[in-house]
């Protein structure tokens, strides 16, 4: 019997969510255990090649198609780029901070696409977002300033990774409505392998190193796999929660992310945020969460106003 799809399940979409956020700082991990052998390139490209190898035929047995309208290929392509930005941006972060520290700064995501929507798409973005928006910046930057004195500006790669996966999900948020998840992502896991390739030319004719083809040591294949499988399963995880359940019930838990990237980080590499930092974290997430009730309230009393204005 087919699951009934056509009515919300909020349960299920709330453990759908949580294995998201268990399952993407678990592929963090595994990139930072990568970092010192393995060149950010051919992580990268195994992240997206495993995409496209798991992804294909789960489209092809749901009879689901790769093709896509022309006028939407453009799109499409800037946000498979867009994708392989930040995925390399986040991979180099892990290289040089913490992981609770990297994944603390990238949360300033979500008060970026705040400001973008009110300045970009001209969205009503009340007095208390925007002060939600400027303390969150704040917590980071508690967040960063640590990271800072030790790395220098590298602490500001997850900055970095913020800004590009705001416009990430801007631009997600315009073809959403004309595709499916599932073939969208496995036709970017196939464009960001195919375009991966020609870097990696480019990287062995200037001697980049980030881009190197020389094959990574036989002990961190299973890793390199693992990280690939967990980045794309995470993924489907969240697109599948967002079928179960509203975003506005969904969204409070992807913070969830940060507690658990600490607990990893601690028992994997011994690593700690510091009382700044841990104050930082606090706040960011704080901050995150009031934004994401005043969306909850500002969505509530739009309902009920257009309820009042119906006629009798």
């Amino acid at each position: 019997m087919k699951p009934d799809l056509t009515h919300d399940r909020p349960l299920l979409g709330i453990a759908l969510m949580l294995g998201f956020c268990i399952l993407i700082p678990l592929g963090d991990a595994i990139a930072k255990l990568l970092a010192e052998s393995v060149p950010v390139g051919q992580v990268v490209f195994v992240r997206f090649a495993a995409q496209a190898i798991l992804l294909v035929p789960i489209s092809y047995f749901m009879g689901q198609s790769l093709k896509l309208p022309r006028a939407l290929l453009p799109m499409v392509l800037l946000r498979t780029l867009l994708q392989m930005a930040g995925i390399s941006a986040m991979f180099t972060a892990l290289r040089y901070l913490p992981l609770a520290d990297a994944v603390a700064i990238a949360f300033v995501m979500p008060f970026i696409m705040l400001l973008l929507g009110k300045y970009y798409l001209n969205e009503d973005v009340g007095w208390r977002r925007l002060a939600a928006c400027i303390v969150g910046f704040v917590g980071t930057l508690l967040v960063i300033q640590p990271s800072f004195a030790v790395v220098g500006l590298h602490a500001l790669w997850p900055l970095a990774v913020a800004v590009i996966f705001a416009v990430f999900m801007l631009v997600t948020r315009k073809i959403s409505k004309e595709t499916s998840p599932i073939p969208l992502q496995a036709l970017s896991g196939i464009i960001a392998s195919v375009l991966m390739l020609p870097l990696f030319a480019f990287g062995q004719g200037f001697d980049i190193a980030v881009l190197s083809t020389d094959l990574p040591p036989s002990d961190t294949w299973f890793l390199l796999a693992a990280a690939g499988a967990l980045g794309t399963f995470a993924h489907l995880l969240m697109t599948w929660s967002l079928r179960f359940a509203p975003a506005s019930t969904l969204a409070s838990m992807q913070y969830l992310e940060i507690p658990f990237a600490t607990l990893a980080g601690w028992a994997i590499f011994n690593e700690l945020p510091n009382t700044l930092a841990s104050f930082g974290i606090a706040l960011t997430m704080a901050a995150g969460l009031y934004a994401i009730m005043r969306e909850r309230t500002s969505a509530r009393e739009a309902t009920l106003k257009s309820k009042l204005s119906e006629p009798a």
